[in-house]
């Protein structure tokens, strides 16, 4: 089997590959995000996704890991056509899960493999995620009981009390989490990295 890098130090992503039972070493990809979505600025918070993923693959690729395949990921949160990054506090998250309480948002999730510079496949997956109207204090309750949510891009883990922000989702499970599976798990079968 070919070697395996998950270029991200997200536990979520790690643990779902493991899950799965892939076998891969972890590094950081050491890119630069912010300044590659000033750059990235007059495309669609989707078009992000994909291009993060795969520079993320192909940062590994350069740099040490040229005699494997490398898995880049990214997620991206669209409302009204904006792009929101992680909230950097509390009262960011909170202000942000007032501002979609009630309301549809998307999650782009894209996930690249590469090989010695070049990106040999690319997936993303847009999961639609409707918020219930649920009340200020249980949102505040919410944000006391979870401050981890400032890790995640919607400051909510679906994998835990997160779920119950929601009223609808049409989607990828494995999406909102960050890392859509199952579309990976083929192409590394087609790449000779899992068994057929």
């Amino acid at each position: 089997m070919k070697r395996l890098i998950l270029a991200s130090k997200s536990e979520v992503r790690a643990s779902l590959l493991r899950s799965a039972g892939v076998v891969f070493d972890t590094a950081s990809p050491g890119v630069d995000e912010d300044a590659a979505k000033t750059e990235l600025a007059h495309v669609s918070p989707r078009e992000i996704a994909g291009d993060l993923a795969d520079r993320k693959a192909l940062a590994l690729t350069q740099y040490g890991a040229s005699d494997g395949l490398v898995i880049g990921a990214d997620q991206t949160l669209e409302y009204e056509g904006r792009l929101f990054d992680k909230a950097e506090s509390l009262e960011d998250a909170r202000a942000r899960l007032w501002l979609l309480r009630g309301r549809t948002h998307n999650l782009h999730a894209a996930v690249s493999l590469a090989r010695q510079g070049v990106v040999l496949w690319r997936e993303t997956v847009t999961v639609s995620l409707t918020m219930r109207d649920f009340s200020d204090a249980w949102l505040d309750g919410y944000l006391a009981r979870n401050p981890q949510v400032l890790s995640s891009v919607g400051c909510y883990q679906l994998e835990g009390e997160g779920v119950q922000l929601f009223s609808r989702i049409d989607g990828d499970y494995f999406a909102i989490l960050g890392l859509p599976l199952v579309g990976l798990l083929e192409a590394l079968r087609h790449e000779g990295a899992l068994p057929q």
